[in-house]
């Protein structure tokens, strides 16, 4: 069984993510193989927050020459967007950036 610190990967720091924070959105980086039941129940148990939605999506890996022939590419992953409950305190990680 994998722990939470195995679901949640890394936060995702972007101009578009901060944003979201104002609308208590969060972004992860997250396992391949988590699901969005386990992306909930790692992020309240991490942060001791009430997640009230979860949307997940797979991000492809962007096509990179490394050389003058061979084409390769960067890794794909698993990026989750978590919106908490509107009772629920913000994730003092983000405030910080913001």
């Amino acid at each position: 069984m994998k722990t939470s610190y195995d679901v949640i990967v890394r936060p995702i720091i972007t101009e578009q993510s901060m944003e979201a924070i104002d609308l208590k959105k969060y972004v992860f980086e997250v396992a391949k193989d988590a699901t969005k039941a386990d992306v909930k129940r790692a992020v309240e148990e991490i942060f001791s927050v009430k997640v009230d939605s979860v949307n997940t999506l797979n991000v492809r890996g962007k096509a990179k020459r490394t050389g003058r022939y061979p084409l390769g590419y960067t890794k794909s992953w698993k990026k989750a967007v978590v919106r908490l409950a509107a009772d629920s305190k913000p994730i003092e990680f983000f405030e910080g950036m913001v």
